[in-house]
C-alpha cells in the first residue's frame, strides 16, 4: 500500500509540475490556443498564473515534504487541496463542454482522493 501511494503521490506531482510551470511561463495567448487551454483565453493572467504556481507547490507538497520528512502530514492536506481544484477544473471544462477533460479532471481527483485517505489512514506517516 505505502508503494502504491507513493506512486499515486509521484504521478500526481508530474501531473502538477508539469501543468504548473506550463501555466506559470507559458504566455496565456499560447495557452488560450492549445487544445483544452481555451479556458485561459477568459481568465486574467495574475489567475493563470497564480494557478500554475499553486500546482507547482502541490507537486512540492505531493512528494517533496514526505521525501525530506518535512512536515510529512502535508501530503494528505495537498491532495485534499488538488482534490477541490479538480473540482474546479471540472466545472470549468464541464461549462465549456470540454467532457474529455472533465473525464481527465476526474481521474486526477479519484487519485488525489487515494493519496488522502491512504495518508490520513492506513498508510500515514505518523503511525
Amino acid at each position: 500500500m505505502n508503494l502504491a501511494l507513493w506512486i499515486a503521490a509521484g504521478l500526481l506531482a508530474a501531473v502538477a509540475l508539469t501543468g504548473g510551470v506550463t501555466k506559470t511561463f507559458v504566455p496565456r495567448e499560447k495557452l488560450a490556443a492549445a487544445h483544452g487551454g481555451g479556458w485561459t483565453g477568459d481568465a486574467g493572467t495574475a489567475f493563470v498564473k497564480g494557478l500554475g504556481v499553486l500546482e507547482i507547490l502541490a507537486a512540492a507538497g505531493l512528494v517533496l515534504t514526505a521525501a525530506l520528512d518535512i512536515a510529512p502530514v502535508l501530503v494528505p492536506v495537498t491532495a485534499v487541496c488538488w482534490v477541490l481544484l479538480m473540482i474546479g477544473a471540472m466545472i470549468t471544462h464541464g461549462r465549456r463542454g470540454e467532457s474529455a477533460f472533465v473525464a481527465l479532471n476526474l481521474a486526477y481527483l479519484a487519485l488525489a482522493v487515494f493519496i488522502a485517505w491512504g495518508r490520513f489512514g492506513p498508510e500515514s506517516f505518523t503511525g
